[in-house]
Formats: structure tokens, sequence, C-alpha cells
């Protein structure tokens, strides 16, 4: 038996780290590649990746947004042209020299974002009111070297994501549009992936380097830790002007466009793992779960393996019309109890158990992996499994809130806010709006503003920190 057919040998409150990254293993999610800071996904990882991806096609082609691609590469000299931004990104690019024995000459730099390599060719394709507003996303990999402190899907050196930029002609029409990917974004990770999120601004010290302002979605996880999960951001002209992205009005007067960009990486399926996993290893929600309902069929005597088979199968062909991933695991060399821990570690959210007994009473057992329960179900009610699935999902969702709402504290004083910051969670506490408070708080208590929620400016309070007037309630936190 190898290391990787072994459950998972910690629990997730003794060492959450060291579980988590079990689960990625072992669930064959992911693996690590030859080099340090990489990992390679696996299909089950791949499938998740896809459903995320799906997902946000059909509400990126909702609001007029359609796909492009970019190529990695991108010329030392046209990161030069936004220096602000890019020097945000400097310390961690990986830089392309030679191409064989030769070198390139202009060194290439391995996308760390493509603000600067998008913004170039938007600038040669829109000339007119007529070519706006231009909306294109990208399903990329992005590099950054993250060689020290990694964690599969948190922080590699290279990631999966999608990154999106628009062009518009007004300025209000493009804080609409940042408006609305961020409600997209949080409607995803919510209703697919059933983790709570609390969306706002980050603060002038977090926000994204070149622009105006950044929206941001944030959870915080079992573990007392923020995880940023997507961000939006309003770029207004910042780009627009050293990159000339310019369009001719309907009088042919010359303007500056305005512009967005947004993104998410593959983050999300590492939340979704902390948020849900348990003891046992990953649980799914079913909306992103590969394999939605496994039928496991159960038999000691040769004379009953084919009326078992049989009845499995007619099941399995009830529920694929309702469009449910069914899997039948029909291995003969591993017994029931295996298969069983097999697929809980895997996450499933349904495990069916079918015997020569449950045929007699034309019922099957139904074991839920969210709450481990288990009930029998007469088999005339398969068609009650969609609606089982639905109450799965919601349930979750639930469940992560509640225990949101568990880590999420309001401070009044610095010694309450020390004295607690240890055991993690998102605090709600006071703040002036003064950078110099924000970094001592950071100094001192390794804690950020994650968020700044919406509506929740405040000038009745006094800073948690100097005691002067308040100037908003944002949310503190350490995080990943």
């Amino acid at each position: 038996m190898s290391k990787e057919d072994i459950g998972i040998t910690v629990a997730k409150d003794d060492d959450f780290s060291e579980w988590y990254t079990q689960i990625v293993l072992k669930a064959k999610l992911a693996d690590y590649a030859p080099v340090k800071g990489l990992i390679v996904l696996r299909p089950d990882g791949y499938s998740i990746w896809e459903s995320i991806r799906n997902t946000f096609d059909k509400k990126f082609a909702n609001n007029g947004i359609r796909n492009g691609f970019l190529p990695v590469l991108i010329p030392e000299s046209l990161l030069g042209k936004e220096q602000k931004h890019f020097a945000g990104f400097n310390p961690e690019v990986f830089w392309v020299t030679h191409s064989g024995k030769n070198k390139v000459g202009d060194r290439l730099a391995l996308r760390p974002t493509s603000e600067t390599l998008a913004y170039t060719l938007y600038s040669k394709w829109i000339q007119s009111w007529r070519d706006l507003p231009l909306k294109i996303n990208f399903w990329n990999t992005a590099l950054r070297a993250e060689i020290k402190a990694t964690k599969p899907f948190l922080r590699t050196s290279e990631f999966l994501w999608q990154e999106g930029h628009t062009v518009h002609a007004t300025k209000e029409e493009a804080e609409k549009e940042v408006m609305k990917i961020l409600e997209i974004y949080k409607k995803m990770v919510e209703e697919e992936l059933a983790i709570p999120v609390t969306t706002g601004k980050k603060s002038e010290k977090e926000k994204f380097v070149g622009a105006v302002y950044t929206t941001t979605m944030e959870a915080i996880m079992p573990d007392g830790k923020a995880l940023q999960m997507g961000t939006s951001h309003f770029l207004g002209q910042n780009f627009s002007k050293p990159f000339e992205v310019k369009f001719a009005d309907k009088d042919n007067v010359e303007h500056f466009a305005w512009q967005t960009s947004w993104g998410v990486s593959w983050r999300l399926i590492g939340a979704m793992i902390m948020t849900h996993g348990d003891n046992q290893g990953l649980v799914l929600p079913p909306k992103v779960a590969p394999i939605q309902v496994v039928i496991v069929p159960i038999y000691k005597k040769e004379e009953d393996k084919s009326k078992v088979l049989s009845k499995v199968e007619e099941i399995k062909k009830n529920l694929e019309p309702d469009g449910i991933r069914v899997y039948v695991d029909d291995r003969s060399e591993l017994s029931p109890g295996y298969k069983f821990n097999d697929w809980e570690l895997k996450g499933v959210p349904i495990r069916m158990e079918i015997g020569p007994k449950d045929i007699e009473k034309q019922s099957v057992v139904i074991a839920k992996r969210y709450n481990q329960e288990k009930s029998s179900l007469n088999v005339t009610e398969i068609e009650k499994i969609p609606q089982m699935l639905d109450e799965i999902q919601e349930n979750m969702l639930n469940a992560a809130r509640e225990q949101s709402m568990k880590n999420t504290m309001n401070i009044v004083n610095y010694p309450e806010f020390t004295s607690k910051i240890e055991s993690g969670g998102f605090f709600k506490a006071a703040w002036c709006g003064k950078v110099e408070c924000e970094e001592k708080i950071k100094e001192e208590t390794g804690a950020d503003i994650r968020v700044i929620p919406f509506g929740s400016d405040n000038t009745s309070e006094k800073c948690v920190y100097c005691k002067e007037q308040s100037a908003s309630i944002p949310i503190f936190a350490r995080g990943y």
C-alpha cells in the first residue's frame, strides 16, 4: 500500500496546514511538480477548475464579455511604460534572457499580469466610440516567484486564473462594470462553492498598484486566516494615458478611455478545501463535484453479482438524464469498506450502496458526505436525488456562514485587538483612515485591512489605534 492510499493522518484542528496539504495530495487534486513552487493539476482538480470556468464563461457572456488569448512573454520595454504598476511586481518576475545560447536582447518577462501587454494591443484596436465598450476576458496562467512559502492552490509560482480587461467611453460606465464583476464573483463563490464572502474596497495602501481603487471579496478560513477570493479594479485613465488607449467621439474629438481589470485564480479551490473539508478528507459542494453520486455495488456471492450490477446500471441510467454526474465503483479487487473510505476522502457528495438485501427491499442506502448521514431510499424515489443535492449545497453554505459568523468579532479597543489576534478571525474595528495607523497595526500585530465593507463609513467611533475620529469600520485580519 502506497502513502497515497493512506487516509488523512492529522486532524483539521491540530495541524491545519498539514491537514490541508494531505487533502490536496491524497484526494488526488494536485501534486508537486519537479520545479519548486509549481504544482500539477490532476483530473479531479482540473475538473473543478473547469466547472468554475464554465460558470464564469456563462455569466461573462451574459454581460457582453468575450474570451481571448494572450502570450506568456512580455518585453521589458513594454513593462516600463507604467513604472509604478510594474514596480509592484518586479521582485516576483521571472525573466527569459536567452533563446538557446543567444541573448534575446530586450529581456522577456514571464507574465505576472497582463495589463501592459493587453493595453498595448488595445491602443491599436480602439480608434473611435464605435469600438467601445471593449470587454475581453483571458484564461491564462500567471507566473510570480513565490519560492519561499508555497502552498498548493494558495501560493504557487505559476497559477491558473482569469483576468478581464475592459475599456469604456465614460467613467460612470467603467465604475458600473467594476461593481457588476464583483457581484458576478460573489454569486459564483457563494452559490457554486458554498463559501460566504464579504465585499467592499481595499484601503489605499492595499489596492492594486496602478488602480484608482480596488474592490475585493474576502473570506475567513476555519483556521482564522483571511483569504482574498477575487478583486475588481477601477483603473480610471491610469493606463489609458501611458498606453494611449484613446477614442474619437461622435464629434471626432479624441479622449482617453476609462478602464477596469479584474480576476480570480485557482485559490478558489484552496478556499473550498479549507472551508468544507473534515478529518476524513475533502467535502465537495455538489455543483462543482466531478462525481456527484458514486454507486458502490455490494455482493459476496458470485451468483448475486449480475443481479446487483444490473440494478446499479438501471439506477445510473435513471439519474443521468437529470444531468447528475454518476460513477459506478465496480472494482472487484477492493472491499466495500475500502471503497467507502476512498470516496469519503475524495469528497463525493452522495454515496449510494446497493446489495442483494437492498434489492429485495426495493431500496438503496444513501450516505451524505457533508454530514455523514446515512438513510434508506426506496428505488421509486430515486428522482429525489437532484433535490437532495440541492439541499446539500444549501446546507453547506449555511454551515460555512455560521462558521464565518463565529470567526467575526467587533473590537472596541486596541488591547482587546492584540490579545485576540493570535486566535485569528475577522476583526471589525474603527479606523481613522490614516495609513500611519494601518501600518502600525500591521507592524505590531501582523493584521492588515482586508476589506472596507460597503456601507461601513462611520464617523461616530474612535480609531482603535490612535483614538481619533473614525472614518470607517474595516475588517482587519491576518491573511494567507
